[in-house]
């Protein structure tokens, strides 16, 4: 099936159609930055590549690669292009994927948007025993904020998201994950606050701290309240692992979830919980009256029965 596509180009206020094959083969060579290689990745020849990247130039009416003797780089309207062609094609897969599986709900692909969390192992478990019935399952796992994920949600990329922090029940449906997770610090083993078994606030007045963004604007004014300008924000982290890996170095202290990294006794880490505590929510998110995929269906009704 070819699949065609209306890009609205919106710095320009031009319409071009354009086939999806052109737009793999324009990230292919935005990846190479050479027009030899890309076209041996793609198996094609290097002057059929040429001619169908100079008409997709020529269909938007713009150039879209500075060409240097050494090879090429995008110009600013190429690095729009390679930003919209990513969710364009990432939708044409979805589309070409369903109506393969149509029919068949013993296969197909589920797509993820996860936050961080140790309770992503009950999403596993599910998957894991969905597998041993659909053998030709498949999925696609993203990791993100949830501002992050929500985007993809919407632009309809992904069948799922895993959020923590609750949803717009207007816009989403919901089923909310069995436990919580738990806040605290990660602080490196000889650090003051590791003789501590309970982390206060007043603890980490003067601290240098890191935290997810989504988290310092959402969870941890609901735990410092007015404390809350008392506390200083070192540097914001998206993934728990690289904010322990500063938090080793001696840069400052990790908020975050309990379970999330490794604090065993070779780690040269600890985690020490809040107090009064602090819990967070997940809750498994997809979009009200869009239609899922046979494979989705089938994943959501276990995951419903195993409650």
């Amino acid at each position: 099936v070819t699949i065609n596509i209306i890009l609205v180009w919106n710095n320009i206020g031009m319409e071009a159609a354009m086939e999806i094959r052109a737009l793999r083969a324009f990230l292919e060579v935005s990846r190479e930055e050479n027009m030899t290689r890309a076209a041996a990745n793609l198996h094609m020849s290097q002057p059929s590549l040429s001619k169908l990247m100079k008409s997709l130039e020529h269909e938007l009416g713009v150039a879209l690669f500075m060409r240097r003797s050494f090879g090429l780089t995008l110009t600013k309207e190429g690095r729009v292009l390679r930003e919209r062609a990513r969710d364009l094609i990432g939708m044409a897969d979805r589309i070409e994927d369903e109506f393969a599986s149509l029919g068949n709900i013993t296969g197909g692909t589920l797509y993820f948007g996860l936050a961080e969390s140790y309770q992503i192992q009950y999403l596993a478990q599910q998957i894991k025993l969905l597998r041993a019935q659909c053998p030709d399952l498949r999925y696609h796992v993203e990791s993100g904020v949830s501002l992050q994920v929500l985007e993809h949600l919407d632009q309809g990329t992904l069948d799922f998201a895993v959020l923590a922090q609750a949803p717009d029940l207007t816009k989403y449906e919901a089923m909310d994950f069995p436990d919580v997770d738990r806040w605290g610090v990660v602080v490196p083993s000889d650090h003051r606050l590791a003789a501590r078994e309970r982390i206060t606030v007043d603890d980490l007045v003067g601290e240098p701290l890191f935290c997810s963004q989504q988290a310092w604007r959402h969870d941890i004014p609901r735990w410092a309240g007015s404390r809350m300008p008392d506390l200083r924000l070192e540097a914001t982290f998206g993934l728990a692992y690289n904010g322990a890996v500063f938090a080793r170095e001696g840069l400052g202290v990790l908020l975050t979830f309990a379970r999330l990294v490794d604090t065993s006794a070779d780690s040269g880490l600890v985690f020490r919980p809040l107090t009064p505590t602090l819990e967070t929510k997940l809750h498994l998110v997809w979009r009200r009256n869009r239609p899922l995929s046979p494979i989705a269906e089938r994943f959501l009704t276990q995951i419903r029965s195993a409650r």
